[in-house]
């Protein structure tokens, strides 16, 4: 414990016999802190919060296009500090003078994006901050600086935005015409060559739309269909032959004469006359509605005949019977046409089979060529949606505001720096120099070959010391001391008071800001 004390006291010593290298690296390692730290200009910081709102009054594209609110809102965000606004901002500001040049405006908008932080809050409201510190500024316009950056890009944006997507519908309006426009052209290519293809092989290619492929599975999925309605028909035919069979023609009417008896070769006159109607109209036997007349007029014909020239006395045509022969040349005409439409699909797919397998080369060529005007088609179709769509948001954004910008928190006016820390910083400095300067002394102490006691000497030479000599101070000496120790007191104090001094400058000019 007393080595350690003595240890100490051993280095206090040598600090003290030096204290005037104490007090020059002190004031020096000050000087040049302080001077550092005068050079470092003061930042000053704005903050504001914006919202953000997309008037929505479209829907949003269900495939989640570029005018989703979402992508919209990302856009905003990243668009904010683009550097077209910072430049706006840097002139509107006077960080750019009047006929800057592209350098000039480059390092204004490289300083102010790295000064403008964007912060999301939530999905629709950010918070700015702006940092600014020019070192060729003073605190005050410095101060005033960084909320007018703000104040500038805040408008800037809103402009901006009400300009903007005006201009962006138009640009994707001629964008789409232009698209439009080839594909238009490409589809007018393509009709024209199929005309040409089809020109070229007449006879070969099966006429209808769409390729053969398609043509001879529609045909299938038709005759399908009709099967199930033949089979239907031809149930319900069978049918009304059956009861028809069952129902006598005639039926005797007691105390009814022959006056009904020609009521069969009435309605026979009335089928026949409707049957030269519709051939003067010109329809042909085959058509489906002859055909079921004239299965009529034979069914009547044959009651005619049974009704003979006068009656039998009291016999009269059955309503029921009369009305089962309609229904059943109803039904005969039906199954009849059925039958007919069957036919001619066979026969195409037939045919259309025919031409492929004789013909493969021109089938496979003119089902590209058809696939490729399909594609074509859809793209054209596609784009026209599309632009219809463009053109309603732009009547919107033109007529509405489509995006609403609202301040929720106008930019702060800042009255002290947020950077540098200059009461720390000169505090730090202070001690810096005061331990620099007994380091310095220390570190001298050590390197010189001296013995601050006798001990020492002894361990260090292992000879005996025999004694040592005290000093004796004189009158004289005192007083030269004295006055040495008030020079040393005045140069501490000195150093000290001019720390005070700089705290008192830092604390009054960061008043004047405010």
């Amino acid at each position: 414990m007393n080595s350690l004390y003595d240890e100490f006291r051993v280095a206090l010593h040598s600090v003290w016999t030096r204290r005037w290298l104490v007090l020059a690296v002190a004031w020096g390692i000050c000087i040049l802190g302080w001077l550092a730290i005068a050079s470092i200009p003061n930042r000053y910081d704005s903050r504001a919060r914006l919202l953000v709102d997309i008037n929505e009054i479209l829907p949003d594209d269900p495939q989640g296009g570029a005018y989703g609110g979402r992508q919209r809102i990302d856009q905003i965000r990243e668009t904010l500090t683009s550097a077209r606004n910072l430049e706006k901002v840097a002139a509107t500001t006077g960080l750019l003078p009047a006929g800057a040049g592209e350098r000039e405006k480059a390092g204004a908008v490289a300083m102010l994006q790295k000064s403008i932080k964007v912060i999301p809050q939530q999905d629709n409201i950010f918070e700015i901050t702006s940092s600014v510190g020019v070192g060729s500024l003073s605190d005050a316009d410095n101060a005033k600086l960084a909320s007018g950056v703000l104040d500038s890009l805040i408008t800037v944006f809103r402009d901006d935005q009400l300009r903007g997507g005006r201009m962006n519908a138009r640009e994707g309006l001629k964008f789409l015409d232009a698209q439009i426009a080839d594909r238009e052209k490409a589809l007018r290519e393509v009709e024209a060559r199929r005309a040409a293809f089809e020109a070229q092989n007449i006879g070969l290619i099966p006429g209808g739309a769409g390729s053969p492929a398609q043509r001879v599975e529609a045909a299938r999925a038709e005759l399908g269909q009709i099967d199930s309605q033949l089979v239907a028909a031809q149930a319900q035919l069978a049918a009304a032959n059956g009861q028809l069979a069952a129902t006598p023609a005639t039926i005797n009417v007691p105390g009814m004469g022959s006056v009904g008896g020609g009521v069969a070769r009435q309605q026979l006159a009335g089928a026949q006359n409707e049957l030269s109607s519709m051939r003067s109209r010109g329809l042909t036997d085959a058509h489906p509605d002859v055909i079921a007349l004239k299965s009529q007029i034979a069914s009547l014909k044959a009651m005619a005949d049974r009704e003979g020239a006068g009656g039998g006395g009291g016999n009269s045509q059955n309503p029921a019977y009369a009305s089962l022969a309609a229904m059943r040349a109803e039904r005969q005409a039906t199954a009849s046409a059925l039958n007919a439409r069957k036919a001619q699909l066979t026969g195409d797919i037939a045919r259309i089979t025919s031409q492929q397998i004789q013909n493969p080369g021109i089938a496979a060529e003119y089902d590209r060529i058809n696939g490729e005007y399909t594609a074509f088609k859809a793209q054209y179709d596609k784009l026209l949606g599309q632009r219809e769509q463009v053109r309603m948001r732009g009547d919107v954004q033109t007529e509405t505001d489509a995006i609403k910008i609202e301040l929720l928190d106008p930019p702060t006016k800042p009255t002290s720096p947020a950077a540098p820390n200059r009461p720390l910083f000169l505090t730090l400095v202070l001690l810096a120099g005061i331990g620099g300067g007994v380091a310095a002394a220390f570190g001298l102490a050590q390197v010189r070959t001296s013995y601050a006691t006798a001990a020492k000497l002894e361990r260090a030479s292992g000879l005996p010391v025999i004694g040592s000599i005290t000093e004796v101070v004189t009158p004289e000496r005192h007083v030269e001391r004295r006055k040495k120790l008030v020079w040393l007191a005045s140069g501490g104090g000195a150093l000290v008071g001019l720390y005070a001094l700089l705290l008192v400058a830092e604390f009054i000019q960061r008043g004047m800001v405010a």
